[in-house]
């Protein structure tokens, strides 16, 4: 079976659990397809739940986010609702950027 992608809002306290190699349980959003649309719409739908949303592959539906399975962030950064893109050598940055 093949890893499923996932969008979950994080906060700071997870981000640092990820960045220290911990499994972390979040609630996810998975995409209705592969489709950049259904991509896009589960991104947003994640997002409404804070200001940080983890991209990830999980090995099934419910795992937790590892950080090795880490794609990308995506941070509101000025509360605007824009999500700016963050590589998953990133996450120290944004971890001090929310603690600014």
């Amino acid at each position: 079976m093949s890893d499923v992608r996932v969008y979950a809002a994080a906060d700071v306290q997870a981000l640092r659990a990820l960045a220290d190699d911990q499994p972390v349980t979040l609630d996810y959003v998975i995409a209705a397809s592969a489709e950049e649309e259904d991509e896009y719409d589960a991104l947003m739908t994640a997002a409404e739940d804070g200001a940080v949303v983890v991209c990830a592959l999980v090995e099934t539906d419910g795992a937790p986010v590892r950080l090795d399975g880490l794609q990308a962030l995506h941070v509101d950064i000025d509360g605007t609702g824009d999500l700016a893109w963050y590589a998953p050598q990133e996450l120290d940055d944004v971890i001090e950027l929310l603690d600014a």
